[in-house]
């Protein structure tokens, strides 16, 4: 497979990683794919190289020299930022996961990963990143949050809440299927657009991340609450 389209241009990738082997190994594949490629081998290199030239996806490993990937997803956000950002990380505990998702990442991958996996995601999030999320009609409330569609903004008691448009997406997904169970695999297909054969904790990640801006107690949420083995149902 190639992403190269005759009189098109290829989309651009920088790769934030300080590992030689992993570094030469990615750049490698996704040149293969068609993709052009740079690096950074730090942090603070990785914020000069985005304010140098123009990317359509971050490949960024958290654990870097200097600043690490959670510092420089903050930064980039904080600065208006907002190509995709897949980050790399060995961590495995959620927590870890959703700091990076609530920082502003749209997806993780954690160390080791196969190749196959890493290309859907980096295909599906530039997919993603090139189509406009059709906004659905007009205000939705529930409690004391306020989701406007159109203006793609949402409010917690009149005051915004910072939703990525990831999250914003998956928000209205399941206000879309209030009252029914939706499952993992569908929120994969319609909301990241990898299909139900990827396996990936991202949904789970994402839903805690979003239970913690929109839940009254996240711990024990009341809008978007989970379907034991099946998934999950929004009953604002």
């Amino acid at each position: 497979m190639t992403v190269a389209v005759e009189g098109a241009v290829a989309p651009r990738i920088l790769l934030v990683e300080d590992e030689p082997s992993l570094v030469l190994t990615l750049s490698d594949r996704l040149l293969s794919e068609g993709y052009r490629v740079e690096t950074a081998g730090d942090g603070n290199e990785a914020l000069a190289r985005v304010e140098e030239i123009p990317v359509d996806l971050i490949l960024l490993d958290v654990m870097l020299p200097g600043k690490n990937g959670f510092d420089v997803c903050r930064d980039l956000r904080q600065r208006g930022v907002a190509v995709p950002i897949l980050m790399l990380t060995a961590r495995t505990q959620v927590t870890d996961r959703v700091v990076g998702l609530k920082l502003g990442a749209d997806d993780y991958l954690t160390k080791p990963f196969e190749m196959i996996e890493l290309l859907a995601r980096v295909e599906a999030l530039l997919r993603r990143a090139r189509t406009p999320i059709a906004p659905a009609t007009g205000v939705y409330a529930f409690g004391d949050v306020e989701v406007d569609f159109r203006r793609a903004e949402v409010t917690r008691d009149g005051d915004p809440l910072a939703l990525s448009a990831l999250e914003l997406k998956l928000l209205r997904h399941l206000i879309e299927n209030r009252g029914l169970v939706v499952s993992r695999d569908e929120l994969l297909d319609q909301v990241w657009g990898y299909g139900a054969s990827a396996h990936t904790r991202t949904v789970d990640v994402h839903v805690a991340s979003l239970r913690q801006k929109i839940e009254p107690l996240p711990s024990r949420p009341q809008y978007v609450v989970t379907v034991h083995r099946l998934g999950y149902k929004f009953v604002g």
